[in-house]
């Protein structure tokens, strides 16, 4: 009995699983070469696109916990030109104040929408389990930006396809570092805009970790909240320092607080009074603050990442029908100080320096 007509099946069918296999592995060019020794190229194109999916015209929903921040004035940029450049759109919503329930309730909104793609700043390590399950349940990829929640996610938070930010405790534990350099010993403050955000507390324990175990008990260390608005933050920071003239330094764990310390040590003159000053972000105010020598460094993470990659990579999950997958991105750690500060000196939408805001 000749088999032939079975052989040639079974091979087809063992060479479209090896072809899936490539794609769902990652193997790269050598796999998919051993992949297609037979001679399968259309099946190779049909494992990796999904031509019912429209290759332009997908709509994203950014989902952020304070929409007036100027520190993601890039991130919308970066968005904005991720879709230019591959047809899509995209709406930025969410709460002003970090309120968790108008998050959620953005997302529910996004999903009854049958928006396209989610990525969601997670700020909290439970409330955003059920948004993002259900989202999945409709098709609907979820990544996370610029917080990824804590290592009390639920199993239901934890589906997210990839993180797009930055080691948001390794960058806190290595500012500590830096303040232990910087202040030998004495009082300081670190200021943060919301205590037990996911975005932001990771660093203040992570530069009270690095503190206390380089510190040699020397200093001492006070947290402050200076609320989620960016003007009354700077009100909290100012009325800290005349409060407290006995600090040795000034320090933040996010933009609006890190402008704050700026703004107050340029006003009342701190550096001349022996204090060191430090945080987070590149808004114009705080880059001209690194540059007139008012404030000792800031810390870059790519804000403009945090926009662009989300969209790029929710982009390419839809176009191949979920075969290409998300990958966690860290968007870095870099010290800016007045030694590297010239670069960042002229307005730009990448780092928030532009007094700007992005208009798709």
């Amino acid at each position: 009995m000749d088999n032939t007509a079975g052989n040639i099946e079974s091979i087809e069918v063992s060479r479209r699983k090896a072809l899936t296999t490539v794609a769902k592995l990652g193997l790269g060019s050598a796999g998919m070469v051993a992949a297609l020794k037979a001679g399968a190229l259309e099946d190779a194109i049909a494992a990796g696109r999904n031509e019912d999916l429209p290759k332009k015209g997908y709509h994203f929903v950014f989902v952020n916990h304070v929409t007036t921040n100027a520190f993601f004035t890039p991130t919308q940029s970066g968005a904005a030109d991720a879709c230019k450049l591959l047809g899509c759109t995209y709406s930025w919503t969410g709460s002003e104040n970090s309120i968790v329930s108008e998050m959620v309730h953005a997302m529910q909104t996004a999903i009854a929408g049958r928006a396209d793609g989610i990525a969601v700043a997670i700020i909290d390590p439970v409330a955003f389990g059920a948004p993002i399950a259900s989202a999945f349940a409709k098709g609907i990829p979820v990544i996370s930006y610029n917080a990824d929640g804590t290592p009390k996610n639920t199993p239901q938070t934890n589906m997210r396809l990839a993180y797009i930010g930055q080691s948001l405790y390794t960058s806190g534990f290595l500012m500590g570092q830096r303040i232990v350099k910087l202040v030998g010993s004495g009082d300081v403050v670190i200021f943060i805009a919301t205590f037990g955000t996911a975005n932001i507390q990771p660093r203040l324990d992570g530069a009270k970790a690095a503190i206390q175990q380089y510190g040699g008990g020397k200093i001492n260390v006070a947290a402050v909240a200076t609320g989620a608005l960016e003007a009354n933050e700077h009100r909290v920071v100012e009325s800290y320092w005349l409060g407290h003239k006995n600090l040795k330094g000034m320090f933040a764990v996010d933009q609006g607080s890190t402008s704050g310390a700026i703004l107050t040590s340029r006003k009342y003159g701190l550096r001349k009074k022996g204090l060191s000053i430090g945080g987070y972000d590149l808004t114009h105010d705080i880059v001209a603050g690194i540059n007139d020598g008012v404030a000792d460094f800031t810390i870059d993470q790519q804000p403009y990442l945090q926009g662009f990659y989300p969209v790029v990579q929710l982009f390419l999950y839809k176009l191949s029908g979920g075969l290409v997958g998300c990958e966690d991105m860290n968007t870095g750690i870099k010290f800016v100080t007045k030694e590297n500060i010239a670069p960042y000196l002229k307005p730009n939408v990448y780092q928030g320096s532009s007094t700007t805001n992005y208009q798709l």
